[in-house]
């Protein structure tokens, strides 16, 4: 090719990526590489095997999609039934799905044929499906090992295989079944392994799987995106809703996802918030696949304002104009909170990471700021006894004393005005024993009538 030809050559184009695939790429709107695929796709067409270290929205489907796709294009033959020729591993149904989708972008037009294999969906549907081969299988391991120990997915003619997100299949228990997997595929496969950080536990699956790999690291672990505006207010954890309730009130907040650490945490959060009028709603793991699509989409066509979710959606999500992310509780690991507020400031979008923190969550804040290596402003303190959400007073305006907003006590003996005792009827304000409209007189019992009643049919 001539230094002429050369020059002409741009965008992903440059990379390697040509045809009609390059075609559906600038189609869909990839027009200029991104760090880790400019670094990951030329060794990968190749046939190096790659480990990737990158943040989370650093663009690391793309890095290893396209490459594959180019592979499976150029080889032009019939798919065996019951085979894959790439298998894409990933630890979420949610970061599943977002996968298979872009693939299928990639891939217009390109006669490219995909599958998902995941929990909580039909199984029979996945099988027929696999029953005619497919070009490109993405799975959770869980369903993909059953699949496999039943023999309704052959595994033995995958020749790429793609770990994505390691370290969460590490933190969710999928590590052996991820090594069996790998087993079951061909010996002579081109693997690529990505993760946004490298524990020890991954380096060493790394070291098992790859083969004389390119390391290719775009940030340094731990780094979050500079877009993305970081801060932390003060509040206790039952003043944790108020606070909530008061930042959500802010138009500009038009996208949110709230992280809580529990699936009951989640569901708590999500009623309150629906209570006090938001469109809200949940996702985690103890709800169906279809539950989990639904407020997924309507999270994404904006009919739901908000996302409240547990760490399962960390990752995997990648919705267009999330405005702002909010840890309702600091996450129990801290690399958790990189991924988190990942799902904002994404493809050079500006965004907000608000974490609510009760003081008693203060090491678990310490964790998080030496995984980033920052200092996180505090921007807010709701914890004084002397602060509006957690006192009975209001805000003085100007020319007004700040007095409590409850009413003043009752005298001795005066019952509180539109209360009722229970087991009694309701007297007028005076207490009188009068007649209100509409009301029976007021009868005080006799004392002790109820005890002596109960105690003669015990006799």
């Amino acid at each position: 090719m001539t230094e002429e030809n050369n020059v002409k050559l741009e965008g992903f184009a440059k990379l390697g990526i040509s045809g009609a695939l390059l075609k559906a790429t600038l189609g869909a709107g990839f027009t200029q590489p991104k760090p880790i695929q400019e670094q990951a796709i030329p060794p990968f067409l190749e046939g190096r095997d790659i480990l990737g270290v990158a943040q989370t929205g650093s663009g690391k489907t793309a890095a290893f999609s396209l490459p594959i796709l180019s592979k499976i294009i150029a080889l032009g033959t019939k798919r065996r039934p019951r085979t894959a020729r790439a298998l894409v591993l990933v630890p979420t149904r949610e970061l599943a799905v977002q996968i298979e989708e872009t693939v299928r972008l990639l891939a217009k037009g390109a006669h490219v044929s995909t599958a998902l294999v995941l929990g909580g969906v039909s199984r029979n549907t996945q099988v027929r499906k696999l029953a005619q081969g497919v070009d490109v299988l993405i799975a959770t391991p869980g369903r993909l090992t059953d699949l496999v120990r039943e023999k309704d997915v052959v595994l033995s003619e995958t020749t790429w295989l793609v770990l994505d997100e390691a370290d969460r299949m590490l933190d969710m228990g999928f590590i052996n079944d991820v090594k069996r997997i790998a087993k079951a595929t061909h010996p002579a496969r081109q693997t690529a392994l990505f993760s946004a950080t490298m524990p020890k536990e991954i380096e060493a699956l790394a070291n098992g799987l790859l083969r004389e790999p390119v390391r290719v690291e775009i940030a340094p672990q731990g780094t979050t995106a500079a877009e993305i505006t970081q801060s932390v207010v003060m509040a206790r954890t039952k003043q944790k809703l108020q606070v909530l309730s008061g930042m959500l009130a802010n138009a500009a907040m038009r996208s949110v996802i709230v992280f809580t650490r529990t699936k009951h945490g989640a569901d708590r959060v999500t009623r309150d918030l629906q209570r006090d009028g938001f469109e809200a709603a949940v996702i985690h793991g103890n709800k169906s696949q279809n539950a989990r699509q639904r407020a997924l989409n309507g999270f994404r066509d904006g009919s739901v304002r908000i996302l409240v979710a547990t760490d399962i959606a960390a990752r995997g999500i990648d919705v267009p104009g999330i405005s702002h992310v909010v840890n309702f509780d600091l996450p129990d690991e801290a690399e958790s909170y990189v991924h988190r507020i990942g799902r904002t400031g994404r493809n050079g979008a500006s965004g907000i990471a608000v974490t609510l923190c009760d003081p008693a969550e203060s090491a678990k804040l310490r964790a998080v700021e030496r995984v980033i290596r920052m200092r996180l402003p505090v921007t807010g303190d709701h914890t004084s006894e002397a602060d509006p959400v957690h006192s009975a007073r209001t805000p003085a305006a100007e020319g007004q004393d700040n007095r409590p907003t409850r009413e003043p006590a009752q005298k001795a003996g005066q019952q509180h005005p539109g209360r009722r005792k229970p087991g009694f009827a309701h007297a007028t304000a005076a207490n009188d024993g009068g007649r209100k409209e509409g009301k029976k007189p007021f009868r005080r019992r006799k004392r002790g009538g109820f005890g002596r009643r109960q105690a003669a049919k015990a006799a």
